[in-house]
């Protein structure tokens, strides 16, 4: 059995051998076959104006000790984010809440400063208003507004749309003066940006803070390679 066993590992070998060996090439693996492409970036935007604000209010106090500069600044603050509640905004969130010595002109310790920063969501329409009433209610730090849509996530796939269709036309120019077809996705890759900012176009209610904004430019792009024919 052992010899029998032998004999067939030996022929084996000899069949692989015969095989790189032989004039033809046979038992060589095939060259890939390659497929011609074409690769292309694609933009797209869709301008809309804000309708949504964020805004931060917040009280600073200073006091001889650490306790009362805080007690004092938990006391003014509970007031403004009822104001902010109360006026409108949405999702009240605290930003920072911070508590350092303070120092006079010549640089030399005189008590203690508390600050406190909340942060609240509104319509423009309603910002100028809001601000208005935080200050009202005791804030003596404003921040903002960030202006954003309550529709962003569907302004950005409207954006993403436009980018492919920018870059199949794209893609189409070339593969025409290459004298080619184009044929179908082979990648495609997608990157994006915030909204950008354009000259101011509407404004917040006129009986209060004001606050303009213009039309903002959501964009997308994305990198596609297509398939020549």
């Amino acid at each position: 059995m052992k010899r029998i066993a032998l004999v067939a590992a030996l022929l084996l070998v000899a069949a692989g051998l015969a095989g790189v060996l032989r004039p033809d090439g046979a038992g060589a693996a095939d060259p890939a076959t390659t497929q011609d492409t074409v690769t292309v970036t694609g933009n797209g935007s869709v301008s809309a104006v804000p309708d949504r604000a964020e805004i931060s209010a917040g009280v600073d106090t200073r006091a001889a000790t650490a306790k009362a500069a805080l007690a004092a600044n938990g006391a003014a603050m509970q007031k403004v984010i009822a104001a902010l509640r109360a006026n409108g905004g949405k999702d009240v969130t605290t930003q920072t809440v911070s508590l350092s010595t303070s120092f006079d002109q010549n640089g030399q310790p005189n008590g203690f400063a508390a600050s406190n920063v909340a942060a609240a969501e509104t319509t423009l329409a309603g910002s100028g208003a809001l601000i208005d009433a935080a200050v009202a209610a005791g804030a003596n730090t404003v921040y903002g507004p960030s202006l954003s849509r309550f529709d962003a996530d569907e302004l950005y796939r409207q954006a993403l749309a436009k980018a492919v269709d920018d870059a199949r036309e794209r893609a189409a120019v070339l593969a025409q003066a290459a004298g080619r077809s184009l044929g179908g996705v082979v990648t495609i890759v997608e990157s994006g940006s915030a909204p950008i900012p354009f000259a101011a176009k509407a404004q917040a209610a006129q009986d209060s803070t004001p606050v303009v904004s213009g039309p903002q430019e959501t964009e997308a792009s994305v990198t596609v390679t297509y398939e020549l024919g």
